[in-house]
């Protein structure tokens, strides 16, 4: 377990570096763009760069890994002080499920787009491996996922990957043109609405497993 900790944290924190860099660059076409400028709050009101969600939370993730190795140095944590091996059949099973259920994830964020491809995994995620109520898992994979879509690319404007080209034309583009149209007020009312649904299934759900 000790080993497992190390070698885990060592490799998450490079991870947290190179997405870091990667949050930092700009556009190929800009040859006068400087490494960083999008990872800060930009001056003219328009909000966070493009890079500054994916650095911080990237920085934040290095500072863990780098907490744990001092943990497991000082042999503070509880895996740092076991000698049992660090997976077992079962953890072995999982770990190819997620993992599997991850690059599947990935794959998909090009060819249905981010928000889709949230959903989808969202509910492989809660109905195969959670073990949730349909209901409950399909309504919360598409519930979060259009709360994503209002946050981003409403609200923020930072586009998100929207997949295959006649999946942008024929979902996203009308879908955007209706939402802009919407006031502040009407934006926050989809979210109440849908949030408000979520938690009555979510409620109907608990009722259903109580019973």
């Amino acid at each position: 377990m000790r080993r497992a900790e190390f070698v885990t944290a060592i490799i998450l924190g490079l991870l947290s570096v190179y997405l870091m860099w990667k949050a930092g660059e700009g556009p190929e076409w800009d040859t006068e763009y400087v490494h960083w400028a999008n990872t800060g709050i930009n001056i003219d009101g328009s909000g966070p760069g493009k890079g500054f969600f994916p650095f911080y939370l990237a920085l934040g993730m290095l500072i863990s890994c780098i907490w744990i190795v001092v943990n497991a140095i000082r042999r503070q944590s509880p895996p740092s002080q076991s000698d049992e091996p660090f997976m077992d059949g079962y953890a072995k099973k999982m770990l190819l499920m997620v993992g599997g259920g991850l690059i599947g994830f990935l794959i998909l964020i090009d060819l249905i787009s981010m928000y889709a491809a949230i959903a989808v995994f969202m509910l492989y995620y809660m109905l195969i491996l959670g073990r949730h109520p349909a209901m409950l898992s399909v309504v919360t994979s598409l519930v979060v996922p259009f709360w994503l879509y209002l946050f981003f690319d409403i609200v923020m404007t930072k586009v998100q990957p929207k997949g295959l080209r006649w999946i942008e034309d024929t979902i996203y583009t009308p879908a955007g043109n209706f939402f802009r149209d919407q006031s502040f007020i009407g934006i926050v009312m989809f979210f109440v609405v849908s949030g408000a649904i979520l938690t009555f299934v979510a409620r109907s759900a608990r009722r259903q497993g109580g019973a």
